[in-house]
């Protein structure tokens, strides 16, 4: 099988959506220009110009825009370079197009695709660097879902244009450049379920996005003091696919979630209550979280370094929810060599 990076993935699942089905258009700041969206738009603009559109910076005008094309036939895909340009369409987002399906007693659909990009990096500080899927999950009517490898982020694009349902797509920018196998024709990931990236016997760990990758990690740095845990790639976070997820913790009778965004009223919490509420009696300790502070991101990457948690943040965690010493476990404060506010090259793939 072939390799693709995460976003030569995304770029492929949209060229051969726009090809195959005429009534797709893609549309955002930048999707048509040199560096297309961190590469996941490039050059399709040369073979679709007329569906691949560049957007005002009008973010509510241009979705509703968007919306009305669907009563015609329409299904178009939105890009925000940055999830915290999304806020400025919230209002047409959440009480038109989430609720479009519902207050027309089903009989009209809105199928359209939001591309929400989140993560740190490059100093983006607190306007730029936000990961907000507990607010788009906290929505009725929107499907949410995280791709973490290449491979999903195709499946889970093509499938997510296919589907009648308005559907958000959260997109980790330190994601982009890890690779997977991915095939060359289309085909679909489901958007309803988690993913096993890792079998083990002794805590059960979940995670969204990045945070699947530093869990893998995780992983492996526990396995040198004897602890094997199971990793969990959440994928979709609605809907919640909290079945998996009590398999696995009637298996290992412990749990540690992991996101990317803060702790606070956040998707960890949701896993956490949902899990004690039906699997109460397979926890043999209280389950634990790995999160954000409840702070704005920071600017400076000396912040960042202690603002954002990392596989060694988890791995701590696990140890001291089992017992288990830390006196072996690398040094904390010591990221992987070159990475300071940008990505960590050391993740490659495949995943």
């Amino acid at each position: 099988m072939r390799k693709l990076k995460y976003f030569q993935a995304i770029n492929e699942a949209l060229g051969q959506a726009l090809d195959s089905d005429p009534s797709v258009y893609v549309q955002g700041l930048g999707a048509n220009g040199p560096t297309g969206i961190f590469g996941t738009t490039k050059a399709l603009v040369d073979r679709f110009p007329d569906r691949v559109l560049d957007m005002p910076s009008s973010e509510a005008a241009m979705t509703g825009v968007a919306l009305g094309s669907t009563l015609v036939g329409f299904r178009p895909v939105i890009v925000h370079m940055r999830v915290d340009f999304a806020v400025l369409a919230m209002d047409q987002m959440v009480n038109q197009v989430a609720k479009w399906h519902f207050m027309y007693g089903g009989k009209m659909t809105a199928p359209m695709v939001f591309r929400l990009i989140i993560g740190r990096g490059w100093g983006q500080g607190p306007q730029h660097s936000q990961s907000l899927q507990a607010w788009f999950a906290h929505i009725p009517g929107f499907k949410v879902v995280m791709p973490t490898t290449a491979y999903d982020a195709k499946g889970m694009m093509i499938a997510a244009i296919r589907d009648d349902a308005p559907v958000v797509i959260f997109e980790h920018r330190w994601l982009y450049d890890i690779y997977d196998h991915v095939p060359e024709e289309m085909y679909e990931s489901p958007l309803n379920g988690a993913h096993l990236l890792r079998e083990g016997n002794d805590i059960t760990l979940v995670a969204t996005s990045y945070m699947a990758l530093e869990s893998l990690r995780a992983a492996d740095i526990l396995k040198t003091v004897g602890v094997s845990a199971e990793v969990i790639d959440l994928r979709s976070l609605v809907p919640l696919d909290i079945e998996t997820i009590l398999t696995s913790v009637r298996k290992t009778g412990a749990l540690l979630v992991a996101d990317t965004g803060t702790l606070d009223f956040g998707v960890t919490g949701e896993i956490v209550s949902q899990v004690v509420e039906r699997g109460f009696a397979s926890l043999r300790r209280p389950p634990r979280r790995i999160g954000l502070p409840f702070s704005p991101s920071p600017t400076s990457p000396a912040l960042a370094e202690a603002f954002f948690p990392r596989s060694i943040h988890i791995a701590r965690s696990v140890c001291e929810l089992l017992g288990v010493p830390t006196d072996e476990l690398p040094d904390e404060t010591a990221p992987p060599s070159g990475w300071h506010d940008s990505p960590d090259l050391t993740f490659t793939g495949p995943y």
